[in-house]
């Protein structure tokens, strides 16, 4: 590198920007899309007018052009559900449907009479796994890697650096976090395991004297001989070894265990501590058992699945070795645990529904220089509007968490786990009222900034004209949680190739800004870096003494598993565990809630740790808080139509619009043909352009569409069908697609363009007290 990390400032605001951004993108080329629209046929259609009758020798030949392109278009995604890295992508995301949809839509011969109901609806599966696959920057298997990228201000424009040895620098197969667990559980099963087994203290249970305290409840009295079994029952310790420290009898111990089973102040069970390689977790769990007999069968039976997973690995990109491989790791699975290998899908499902999954890393990197941060001054007026909105929030948080601690501590001294079961749901009840409150608050601050002109559709400011009424609305030092002195932002180039970056030919477009969080921390990016100690030394650039960081559930329905875990953890760090207590009982600086006093100073309710360290109690909700505010940024005024908002070279709102889905008429015609015609139509009387997202209610995620594609606008019809049918009134977001599939600057070795967006890490630099924590405790950590 020609220059320090530290050097990479945005231009105004008190912002600065990681050293390492990850360069995000789908692992197919753009224009995989693109030769979805029959050439010529767009045009085609629009010589027929709103009023024709779309009928006569015109129209016979129109229709005949239609059917040429559409057997056209069915030859060519044959072609492509025929290839290996798209059956290899399916058969990660459903291997089920190679054989019920991939496979007879391969055996089919596309004739304009055999394009009957069945084969188009197999031509609209391969389509629509094919726009996410080629258009959506997502970030998931070798199609969707994680790239990685480096600013040095020595240079002027971005550099592509393709790579070398093919599109792929790795690619790895990792086990969910769940199967491991019920491995864990089918061995737990077993009567001989309990006396290896660890009983450890339930998270929010205090002892004190000769009563056990848990929240909401009135103490409850325990002997002296089980108040010493319950001590020393902390995670490490088999029965046996509890006996041997109190000097007692195994079977006197285990039966005091018991009895705090019986009690519920102890779980006594077979945890798997959290972790990007759970298997690796259960391994160093089994081998702590001291009897052969129940150790080496325990052991091979994770072998069996890991083995599989081996061949999974082995697979590559092989759809037939990989769905064969995927099939026979289930069967032992299902045979192992009894236990199904596929998890449904629905409200209280993560998103790791498999086994397995996989993660691959980009063989192409980027370099970034002045060109790009020099227009950036958008960016930071942004985020100096996010960092306005978490202030606002925590402002409203404290007072919140302030009633339940008064209401606690007249009672008596605090601990952490009272107060966090006392503020359920987390954190607290009307967080989401409160939010919505501050949300409204940032929107009307927008509006008085930007002046909207009413029916416009572009808007375009300048930066320095904004700035003092920014800095009249936003601007003040950070005062939020530890999360909140992070952001996020994706931002995607306008820019028909990298050179063209260099001379100035570029526009910038803000995608998502994740508020309070650094998502570049989540496992699915840190184990695909070349070297996690860069990132770890990053994050201590930031944070150079310890952090309290409060342990996680392993899952959240919908959104959280293992992929997505904060996996920058560093030695120093405490971990505090809450109701989930999913760490690992042996590493040092592991605390229960319940031995965390919470205590005022100075103004502040603080977290105090055994040891003495202190930290703001705003640390201990960080993680909840982050879940509330992340997606709330934004500066997009309320309505039906919206405009592009531009500030310098930055788009930072996408043009959109929201139609309610029983008013798509062209999506109840049931000739192909006519749809497209009357789509077409649609399309011109709201002056959409060609290249658009789609969200709908119904839809699990936004997708892709192409208005000169009729396989497109048939997927775009189904969904307003499915729509209208569930919520005649319910609306379908549309937005404008920018980039475009043309403005795709990211190469591979072979030359391929693919769409990308650059997700930086921001670091507010005008926080002055990140955390308090207590001179550095014994050498012990608190452990």
């Amino acid at each position: 590198m020609s220059d320090t990390p530290e050097t990479v400032h945005l231009p105004t605001g008190g912002w600065r920007l990681w050293e390492h951004f990850a360069l995000r993108g789908p692992g197919f080329p753009a224009e995989g899309v693109l030769r979805m629209a029959p050439p010529g046929l767009a045009l085609a259609a629009d010589k027929f007018g709103p009023g024709d009758a779309l009928a006569g020798p015109d129209w016979e030949a129109f229709t005949g052009a239609f059917d040429h392109g559409a057997v056209a278009t069915a030859e060519l995604l044959q072609s492509i559900a025929a290839s290996p890295r798209f059956r290899a992508a399916v058969a990660w995301q459903n291997p089920a449907v190679l054989r019920t949809g991939i496979a007879p839509f391969l055996n089919w011969t596309p004739t304009a009479a055999s394009r009957t109901s069945m084969p188009r609806q197999r031509e609209e599966l391969v389509a629509h796994y094919w726009q996410r696959f080629c258009v959506k920057n997502d970030t998931i298997g070798f199609f969707g890697p994680v790239g990685w990228g480096r600013w040095d201000l020595a240079t002027h424009g971005v550099e592509v650096d393709p790579g070398s040895g093919g599109f792929l620098a790795d690619s790895r197969v990792y086990f969910a976090s769940w199967a491991i667990d019920a491995l864990a559980k089918s061995l737990d099963a077993d009567p001989a395991m309990r006396a290896w087994i660890p009983p450890r203290r339930v998270s929010f249970v205090r002892a004190e004297g000769l009563s056990v305290h848990l929240p909401g409840r009135p103490p409850q009295p325990i002997g002296e001989r089980a108040r010493a079994v319950l001590d020393l029952c902390d995670g490490t310790r088999p029965p046996a070894a509890i006996a041997a420290a109190l000097g007692i009898p195994v079977a006197e111990a285990t039966e005091a265990v018991r009895w705090l089973l019986s009690k519920r102040w102890v779980h006594w069970r077979l945890d798997v501590p959290t972790g990007t390689y759970p298997e690796r977790e259960l391994r160093a769990v089994l081998e702590r058992i001291g009897d052969p007999a129940l150790r080496e069968p325990a052991l091979e039976k994770l072998a069996v699945l890991e083995r599989g997973r081996d061949a999974v690995q082995a697979a590559g990109l092989d759809a037939e070795a990989l769905t064969s491989a995927i099939s026979a790791l289930e069967a032992d699975f299902a045979a192992l645990t009894a236990t199904d290998a596929q998890r449904s899908k629905g409200e209280r499902t993560a998103p790791c529904r498999g086994l397995v999954y996989s993660d691959a890393r980009r063989a192409a990197t980027a370099t970034l220089g002045t060109a790009l941060l020099d227009e950036l001054t958008p960016l930071a007026q942004c985020l100096t509007a996010a960092r306005w909105m978490t202030n606002r929030f925590a402002e409203r948080v404290r007072p919140r968490l302030r009633q339940v601690y008064e209401r606690l501590s007249a009672a008596g001294p605090v601990d952490l786990g009272a107060m966090w079961l006392g503020c359920l749901p987390s954190p607290y009840p009307e967080a989401t009222r409160d939010l919505d409150a501050v949300q409204a608050e940032l929107r009307a601050k927008w509006a008085r900034i930007l002046a909207v002109p009413e029916g416009a559709r572009r808007v375009r400011v300048s930066s320095a004209d904004i700035a003092e009424r920014v800095r009249e609305e936003f601007e003040e030092p950070g005062a939020g949680w530890s999360l909140a002195r992070y952001f996020s932002p994706d931002v995607l180039l306008l820019a028909d190739s990298a050179d063209a970056v260099a001379r100035g030919d570029f526009e910038m477009v803000l995608g998502e800004m994740h508020s309070a969080l650094n998502t570049m921390g989540a496992s699915l990016f840190v184990h695909q870096h070349p070297d996690r100690e860069e990132l770890i030394a990053e994050t201590t650039r930031d944070f150079p003494g310890p952090r309290l960081l409060p342990m996680l559930p392993k899952e959240l329905p919908l959104k959280w598993s293992t992929r997505s875990r904060p996996s920058l953890d560093r030695p120093q760090d405490y971990y505090v565990s809450l109701v989930d207590d999913t760490g690992d009982p042996h590493r040092p600086r592991t605390v229960l809630c319940a031995d965390v006093r919470v205590e005022e100073r100075d103004g502040l309710l603080m977290a105090v740790l055994p040891d003495g360290a202190a930290f703001d109690l705003l640390d201990v909700y960080a993680n909840t808080l982050t879940q509330r505010v992340m997606d709330r940024f934004t500066l997009r005024p309320e309505g039906d139509h919206t405009p592009r908002i531009s500030i310098d070279k930055m788009v930072v709102a996408r043009e959109t619009w929201a139609f309610p889905a029983s008013e798509l008429a062209f999506a109840d015609e049931k000739s192909e043909t006519r749809r497209f015609v009357r789509a077409r139509h649609w399309r011109k009387e709201h002056d959409l352009p060609r290249f658009v997202f789609v969200v709908s209610p119904t839809e699990p995620r936004p997708f892709y569409v192409d208005f000169d594609s009729p396989v497109y606008l048939t997927i775009l019809a189904k969904a307003a069908r499915r729509l209208a049918r569930k919520d005649p009134g319910a609306k379908l977001k549309v937005s404008e697609m920018l980039p475009t599939p043309e403005q795709a600057w990211l190469t591979d070795d072979e030359g391929a363009s693919f769409t990308s967006e650059l997700r930086f890490v921001a670091v507010d630099q005008t926080v002055t007290d990140v955390s308090r924590p207590a001179p550095e405790p014994a050498a012990d950590g608190g452990a």
